[in-house]
């Protein structure tokens, strides 16, 4: 069973940065990817950065491309999500997560997930 915990968020001022870990267990070999998405109040989930499982390159969505990356530490299991220039639009639950396929975009095709963290952006 993968378990995953999110820590980091807070109430940041428009322009600052933040970074968001989630620490892991349990990965299956069968785990093609980890990744990030976010939830904004009355918005639908949103895709934020992934990266697959063997690989330093990750994928970010266009809405923060430039602002936001993604890396991994194997040997602490953690998960974390760089975001710099943030913006009062970033203001979210963010939420990591982990797939065993499909199309990465799409909430529906990722099997576990952390119970999420605030991040407030003020302007």
């Amino acid at each position: 069973q993968v378990q995953l915990v999110e820590f980091g968020g807070g109430l940041v001022q428009a322009g600052a940065s933040l970074k968001l870990s989630c620490r892991y267990s349990g990965y299956a070999d069968s785990v093609l990817m980890t990744g990030w998405f976010r939830q904004a109040p009355g918005k639908e989930r949103e895709f934020v950065a992934a990266l697959p499982k063997r690989s330093t390159v990750p994928q970010i969505a266009e809405s923060v491309k430039g602002r936001f990356t993604m890396f991994k530490d194997t040997a602490k299991n953690t998960l974390s999500l760089q975001m710099d220039s943030l913006r009062p639009e970033d203001t979210a639950v963010y939420y990591c997560a982990v797939t065993y396929g499909g199309l990465i975009t799409d909430p529906s095709n990722w099997h576990y997930w952390g119970q999420g963290t605030q991040v407030t952006v003020s302007s």
